[in-house]
């Protein structure tokens, strides 16, 4: 072979279509034909899902306080938590991306979501929806009852089927997710005390929305170019050059809002120490690193938020075990 020969071959593997990236775990573990559907409901992006479980843990944490409940059943009432959150954030994701398909599609980062992209049609990702609400209704029909049945089929069923239509005609969207992701602290509260105590549960609920709020408002500041050419409408489009001292006030909310709650229902030092305290220290953190302006930045503090759910729990959690003498103080 001569050199033009070689240039030549060169030349042809230079434009050669890149290779496409291995698909994001747990995605590359099925086929082609079930991936899109594990992308509807965002398996392989989980702080969606582990948002939507800290307030039922947090609520549950501290109905085990108030009511003494034991070890085992703290822990298996835990793992019936998540499988809700999960149930929950995947149908919640579904009906999203069904209402939002076509806004989606000019999106830079939403394009090839499953119905934006085509990949999946609006019949198909109806019935998956269909399914997925059946298997919420059994899953919280067994596993809890009477009031938080009814707590827990409102969330599941209208509060998220309607968030994606308020993009259309509101700049708050994030207001009204402020009740539907946080809804599941009411659920495991009443499940476990069996009643509604409304000044915590107020409380409680009030600094979850600024929370939400807050890491919603970040998440949305992705996006705004593309939300405004779309017609999508967000606070983060509303705040405008109020958007840092807004999100400020949201999180000074919600540590306040922690600290009543906790006095309402007893909480030990631990608490106000690790889960009031640590919360304003990570928030501080969050604003001395976030860059609004930066998508990877508002990216990367979306997902610290899902971080810091531990921190709260964790006080909640040495509160409950102290209390319940499984460690000495």
């Amino acid at each position: 072979m001569g050199r033009n020969d070689n240039t030549e071959t060169t030349l042809l593997l230079s434009h050669k279509t890149p290779s496409i990236p291995s698909p994001k775990f747990p995605l590359g573990l099925v086929s082609e034909s079930v991936r899109p559907y594990l992308e509807l409901i965002r398996l392989e992006k989980p702080t969606g899902t582990i948002l939507m479980f800290w307030p039922f843990a947090w609520g549950l944490t501290m109905a085990a306080l108030k009511t003494n409940l034991p070890l085992s059943r703290y822990t298996e009432d835990l793992g019936k938590c998540f499988v809700g959150a999960f149930v929950l954030r995947s149908s919640a994701c579904t009906i999203n991306d069904i209402f939002d398909r076509k806004m989606d599609a000019g999106v830079e980062r939403t394009k090839n979501r499953p119905l934006a992209s085509g990949r999946v049609s609006v019949f198909r990702a109806t019935a998956y929806l269909m399914f997925q609400y059946l298997m919420g209704i059994i899953f919280f029909y067994l596993t809890v009852h009477d009031l938080a049945l009814w707590v827990a089929l409102f969330q599941l069923l209208p509060l998220f089927a309607i968030y994606p239509l308020l993009k259309r005609i509101t700049y708050w969207p994030q207001a009204w997710l402020g009740f539907a992701m946080n809804f599941g602290f009411i659920t495991a509260w009443v499940a476990v005390t069996g009643s509604l105590d409304t000044p915590l549960l107020s409380a409680a609920m009030a600094g979850c929305w600024c929370w939400t709020m807050l890491y919603d408002t970040i998440y949305a500041c992705q996006d705004i170019k593309d939300d405004v050419k779309m017609g999508v409408n967000s606070t983060a489009i509303l705040w405008g050059s109020w958007i840092r001292p807004l999100l400020v006030l949201c999180a000074i909310t919600f540590v306040a809002m922690l600290a009543i709650a906790g006095h309402l229902n007893g909480q030990g030092p631990a608490y106000f120490l690790v889960s009031v305290g640590g919360t304003a220290v990570h928030l501080l953190w969050q604003f001395a690193t976030v860059d609004l302006e930066v998508p990877e930045s508002c990216w990367r503090n979306f997902n610290r938020n899902g971080h810091l759910g531990w921190v709260v729990w964790g006080g909640l959690m040495i509160d409950y075990v102290l209390a319940m003498g499984y460690i000495e103080a």
